[in-house]
């Protein structure tokens, strides 16, 4: 038995729960934020047999894509914030822990 752990972009998550639940798998949503860019994500929780591992990082994979932002880049000088040209960074993605479950019960 598995557990896989994987964050979202917020705006990936329903996509990648629906395609999730419509193969049976049994998906738990929490909401969570970002650190960098401090943009909302989704925390899932996947409880699942070790043969059907790959076949949810593919799901998640094909439905948690990244791309490219402009966030806006502020530089703090003596003077005070002088806002500067936007910078392009990659948003989105998934990032997946896949850990071993003693014990899985669904009450």
């Amino acid at each position: 038995m598995k557990l896989i752990i994987t964050i979202v972009a917020k705006e990936d998550a329903p996509r990648v729960i629906r395609e999730l639940v419509a193969k049976k798998f049994f998906v738990t949503k929490l909401a969570s934020s970002g650190g960098f860019l401090r943009n909302g994500n989704t925390t899932l929780m996947i409880g699942t047999d070790d043969v059907e591992v790959n076949h949810a990082i593919e799901i998640i994979t094909e439905f948690s894509k990244s791309r490219r932002e402009f966030v806006p880049n502020s530089i703090v000088s003596e003077f005070g914030i002088i806002s500067a040209t936007p910078i392009e960074v990659n948003v989105g993605g998934a990032t997946l822990f896949v850990v071993d479950v003693e014990k899985f019960i669904k009450v």
